[in-house]
């Protein structure tokens, strides 16, 4: 045991400011220094040296999406030894997460990226995915198993429309610019938001990105992803819903 590394690691989270950047990414998203920096009450440039320093050490990692980096949890060591350590630690309010993504209601819960889904419900269906082994995340890679098809035929796709064809990825993760989770993008990607159009689950509206959901795809969607996490997708304070048809509201 090399105990210089062990005083390091320790010191690094010990610092006020880099411990709320690493508690502030302990829900799984990805954020970027900006963002990061307000959380931990520190000047951009400060943030910046801090965030050096955990990617250095192997704590933090980052991911390069267009012209923005977003930080994460290097892996799910780092998270464990901070639910250690703030089991240790007296409980302190958590430092306010600052709003990621479009403001706009709809557009957080779902709209078009690319030609695939995304927005919260589309973190949910990957999500539902992993859980059930159809889709496993390695790195930054998508890799769908032989329990998709047998997965996704609670949504009424036929198992040939599941195979890989072509030349184009089967399935590659996307990070979501609100969820900060990752979405799935590549072929599958596109043809579930293709099959959730195609049965009048989800509107298009001419010229805008947001989709709009009908009660057709409320139901659908609370059958396969579960009551309890449809609940907690289309919780009130948020997303408030109709109790006449399901249908999403549009927030004031």
């Amino acid at each position: 045991m090399n105990t210089n590394q062990v005083a390091r690691i320790g010191g690094l989270v010990g610092e006020p400011a880099r411990a709320g950047m690493l508690l502030a990414l302990m829900d799984g998203r990805a954020l970027t220094a900006t963002e990061l920096a307000m959380v931990a009450h520190v000047t951009s440039a400060t943030a910046s040296r801090h965030l050096a320093m955990l990617v250095e050490a192997g704590l933090l990692r980052v991911r390069q999406q267009g012209r923005h980096r977003y930080h994460q949890l290097a892996s799910a060591e780092v998270a464990r030894m901070l639910e250690g350590i703030m089991q240790l630690a007296v409980a302190q309010p958590r430092a306010r997460l600052p709003l990621t993504g479009p403001r706009d209601a709809t557009m957080r819960f779902a709209r078009t990226c690319y030609d695939h889904l995304a927005g919260r419900l589309a973190v949910a269906l990957a999500d539902r995915l992993i859980e059930l082994d159809a889709v496993r995340i390695e790195d930054e890679t998508a890799v769908v198993t032989e329990r998709a098809v047998q997965a996704l035929q609670g949504l009424g796709l036929q198992a040939a429309a599941v195979q890989p064809q072509g030349q184009r990825p089967h399935c590659r993760p996307c990070l979501d610019w609100g969820e900060r989770r990752v979405h799935l993008a590549g072929r599958l990607g596109a043809l579930l938001c293709s099959h959730c159009m195609e049965r009048g689950w989800l509107l298009r509206k001419p010229g805008i990105r947001s989709l709009e959901l009908t009660p057709a795809g409320a139901a659908a969607f609370r059958h396969w992803l579960g009551v309890e996490r449809w609940e907690l997708l289309t919780r009130a304070e948020e997303h408030p819903v109709a109790p006449a048809t399901g249908q999403l509201c549009a927030s004031s």
